[in-house]
């Protein structure tokens, strides 16, 4: 019984070990003139023809520096970007690809996934690269989130768990530039809010993606 024990104490200190050299990455890709890519790390694809709204699941991936070629998709696939980063332990990222194919730019972002007991906890991300700063309201109401330019973040709020009628304006402004009607929060549960594609295009709309632990 006691080398039984032993075996397991030894099993679950490997087990733990593992875990804390693990960080979790996602990808987002939000370049609207881009193609579907893959992501490739050490030679192997770690996601697969991602297309523009796509946000996968978190992936694990070893804790410190690693390096994410952004490739076409495909049999003959072609490298758009090599992509840099540093993650830590234990915490989760998500990779964002931004802007256009001709000024394509990646950011790395530390995602916050605890939740909050009883209210929803929402951020948003501003990734059209040609619209201009904008706030974030209730219908006809105050403000939630304010001034974010491209490629700014807001902060987590929080907010109670509703169906809600929110517009995005232009900064300081009451004019409606995206109506969202609906935008469902559910209580305990965390979301990345990502208004995407092109003003000039009259492209522009909203993805909700809920930041949960869980893959497909």
């Amino acid at each position: 019984m006691k080398k039984w024990l032993v075996l397991v104490a030894l099993a679950l200190m490997g087990f733990s070990l593992a875990q804390g050299n693990t960080a979790f990455v996602r990808f987002a890709h939000l370049v609207p003139d881009a193609p579907a890519v893959d992501i490739v790390s050490g030679g192997s694809k770690v996601f697969e023809a991602q297309a523009f709204k796509d946000v996968t699941y978190y992936a694990e991936v070893p804790a410190g520096s690693l390096t994410l070629t952004v490739q076409t998709t495909g049999q003959n696939p072609a490298k758009v970007a090599d992509v840099s980063i540093r993650v830590q332990a234990g915490k989760y990222y998500t990779v964002m690809a931004l802007g256009t194919l001709s000024t394509l730019k990646a950011r790395l972002v530390e995602d916050r996934l605890a939740p909050a007991e009883g209210v929803a906890k929402v951020r948003i991300v501003h990734a059209s690269p040609d619209a201009p700063a904008v706030d974030v309201a209730l219908k006809g109401g105050p403000v939630l989130f304010r001034n974010l330019a491209f490629n700014q973040i807001s902060g987590y709020g929080t907010v109670p768990a509703a169906a809600y009628n929110l517009e995005v304006r232009p900064t300081g402004t009451t004019n409606v530039a995206l109506p969202l009607e609906g935008v469902a929060f559910e209580a305990g549960k965390v979301y990345s809010v990502f208004a995407v594609g092109l003003l000039a295009g009259q492209t522009l709309e909203v993805i909700v993606v809920e930041d949960s632990f869980g893959s497909p």
